[in-house]
């Protein structure tokens, strides 16, 4: 047969060997979401490289379906957004939630231990130092007598029964320490895990608005700056990817056989009988402390019996003997009632109670929350490759915008030939599109009003269109004074021109006399 120490030391490479063969795992999954990036990288770069060297096919199409096409896409990837950011909400709620389950549950298996070690161990003091002494002191009172001292070696024998029972409870002192540890350690991992995935939802949402934003203004620099940063988010999105497959399948083959990893686990710690025990918690199985406890009990029975025996017996013959048989049976009386707590602590069904707690925050709450975090990831970097994608179609929609508010900046209907206008001051003077001799025709002895008195029907329509409308407009400015060549007019367009004119110098004649 293989000495216990041999099979100790072949455990620990094969432990090392199934820890390796994990990680390496885990690290075959991450490498697998690094070559899904690349790939998307690679695919995002080549079409921006056909987009950029491909021709204007139609300058109809780029001005009608192209912003369209645009705009549809848009709202496409904003929906996207949308129910990819709401199924990260749930999926981090519920990851938060299972994780926060397990901690609660280690917490109670853990007070649970150090409630057991805490009762052995004063249970222990007490049998071994309190005992001791008043079994001492009462040899010396009963040392006449000795059928007396033969009783108290015989308690002093049930005492040390009990120490040899207790002995067997395992001490779960480093347990505790390992499951403190861990509690400590995934606590402080998953807040920060939740505030990350928290920021993120809020960046993708950011990135959205200011995309749906930009094509609203078209602003091309607002545009740069959310590709840019749509970037940096497709990036997040796919570590984020990574990160999640890796923890499901880890926590995934975790909760395929959860039994048999404790076991192996605890397997140089806790007898096997006793880890089977707490995890199986069968009806049929019998605790494997049963008959520590039942020698505990009878033991302290026993010695309850000899106690009540002396304090009837002893106590008339030796008055100074009470005090100490008084303070045993009290000692004996607390010992019971530290038994009776640890039955209920050794008892399987509390215990397994916390390992099923913990297994259905890890492996239901916790794997169903890295499952719709894995979702988002996927529907997040379809987001905003999308909006990668359609980056170089938008800016040349926007450059084309500006473009042809360039080339009709004189159209009075041109929204931004009306702001330049407003921004710009009025014109000093407005010339006259034609003389007054050519005008009249007949009238070529009349000299033409001095330019203040041409400019003013011109200059009092302008005061009420910037009063009105907010903007001079000169679609209805009459023609005399305006700085425009003259029209052809028809015969009776020309006799009501005359007409206008021979009031316009009956009013400045009158108003001006010569």
């Amino acid at each position: 047969m293989i000495p216990a120490l041999c099979l100790e030391q072949l455990r620990a490479p094969i432990r090392q060997c199934l820890v390796r063969t994990c990680i390496q795992s885990l690290l075959f999954l991450g490498l697998v979401a690094a070559i899904g990036l690349g790939l998307n990288l690679v695919f995002l770069a080549a079409y921006l490289v056909c987009v950029c060297c491909s021709l204007q096919s139609s300058a109809v199409q780029t001005k009608h379906r192209h912003p369209c096409c645009i705009t549809w896409t848009a709202v496409a990837a904003g929906l996207v957004c949308c129910a990819a950011v709401g199924v990260g909400f749930y999926g981090n709620s519920e990851a938060n939630d299972g994780v926060y389950q397990l901690i609660y549950s280690l917490d109670n298996a853990n007070h649970t231990f150090s409630g057991i070690d805490v009762l052995v161990s004063g249970t222990t003091q007490k049998m071994k130092v309190d005992l001791e002494q008043h079994l001492a002191r009462l040899s010396e009172i009963f040392a006449t007598r000795g059928d007396y001292l033969q009783t108290l070696k015989f308690m002093q024998q049930m005492a040390g029964n009990i120490i040899v029972q207790l002995a067997g409870v395992p001490v779960w002192t480093e347990v505790t320490e390992e499951l403190t540890e861990l509690v400590n350690q995934t606590g402080y991992v998953e807040y920060y895990r939740w505030l990350s995935y928290l920021l993120l939802f809020v960046l993708d949402l950011v990135l959205c608005l200011l995309a749906c934003l930009g094509l609203a203004k078209s602003s091309r620099c607002l545009l740069a700056s959310v590709l840019c940063c749509g970037v940096v988010a497709l990036l997040l999105s796919w570590t984020s990817l990574a990160a999640d497959t890796a923890a499901a399948v880890g926590t995934g083959d975790f909760c395929a056989a959860p039994d048999a990893f404790i076991l192996n686990i605890t397997e140089g710690q806790l007898r096997t009988e006793v880890t089977r025990y707490y995890l199986y918690c069968s009806q049929s199985a019998s605790s494997p402390f049963q008959q520590a406890l039942t020698i505990f009990q009878r033991s302290l029975t026993t010695m309850h019996i000899q106690v009540t025996g002396l304090l009837q017996f002893a106590v008339p013959l030796f008055p100074t003997a009470e005090k100490d048989l008084l303070r045993i049976q009290l000692l004996l009386n607390s010992s019971e009632s530290s038994l009776h707590q640890l039955m209920a602590m050794l008892d399987c069904r509390g215990l397994h109670k916390d390992y099923l707690d913990a297994l259905t925050g890890i492996c239901y709450d916790g794997l169903e929350g890295l499952l719709y975090l894995g979702l988002f990831s996927l529907l997040a970097a379809l987001t905003f490759s999308t909006m990668i994608c359609m980056g170089p179609g938008a800016w040349k929609h926007c450059a084309t915008r500006d473009r042809d508010y360039d080339d009709i900046d004189d159209d009075p209907f041109n929204p931004q030939a009306r702001r330049i206008a407003a921004h710009n001051p009025p014109r000093g003077q407005l010339r006259s599109f034609c003389s007054y001799s050519s005008g009249l025709g007949s009238q070529t002895s009349l000299q033409p009003p001095a330019q203040t008195i041409s400019n003013a029907p011109v200059s009092e329509y302008m005061n009420q269109a910037l009063l009105f409308g907010g903007n001079p407009r000169y679609e209805n400015v009459p023609l005399i004074g305006r700085g425009s060549p003259p029209p052809t007019y028809s015969p009776s367009m020309r006799a009501t021109y005359l007409s206008v004119a021979d009031e316009h110098l009956r009013h400045y004649g009158n108003e001006f006399p010569a």
